[in-house]
């Protein structure tokens, strides 16, 4: 948080390798969160560039009021919702149907494994409502609180909890009837 902060004073005044260094250091998460609230890698670095180029766009007036990680957080996920809403709009082809993110480079039967896993993991999370997905992936891969996640998305913090009780209830039941099969 100190080096955020400090990094956001230099990029304030104009320091062009802090806006690299925020970039390096929060790029990977921001992809991961855009591509699990479902748009394709492709997509999902979009939206990450943009939300980068909106950021310099503030350059010099820019105040970082909480954690910048959580900020950029909640900007890529109310992106990805703006994305998902245009789509819709334009009733092409669904951006549910987006394969997963590609893995890391593992064993082959590691990565197998892994596969099969993440594959039955990323259609019980596309089982799920939006709502409670987009909760569940703010909450658990990028460890906001429930408040910042209500704020974000303009809603009581008991629907938000709400919307999470009932994402984790629901990948339980769907994960365990995968498992019995």
């Amino acid at each position: 948080m100190l080096e955020d902060r400090l990094l956001i004073l230099r990029f304030n005044r104009g320091d062009k390798a802090a806006l690299h260094r925020l970039y390096d250091k929060y790029k990977d998460d921001l992809v991961t969160l855009a591509t699990a609230l479902p748009l394709d890698v492709s997509a999902a670095e979009d939206v990450v560039h943009d939300i980068f180029l909106s950021f310099l766009g503030s350059a010099g007036r820019f105040r970082l009021t909480s954690s910048l990680k959580g900020y950029l957080l909640t900007c890529v996920a109310n992106r990805a919702r703006n994305h998902r809403k245009a789509a819709r709009r334009r009733q092409g082809p669904t951006l549910e149907d987006a394969p997963p993110a590609a893995s890391g480079a593992l064993r082959p039967d590691q990565a197998a494994i892994f596969g099969e896993q993440l594959d039955h993991l990323g259609q019980a999370l596309q089982q799920l409502p939006y709502e409670q997905r987009e909760v569940l992936l703010l909450r658990c891969r990028a460890q906001m609180r429930f408040a910042a996640i209500a704020k974000a998305q303009a809603v009581s913090i008991n629907t938000v909890q709400g919307r999470y009780r009932y994402a984790i209830q629901k990948l339980r039941s769907l994960l365990d009837v995968e498992a019995q099969s």
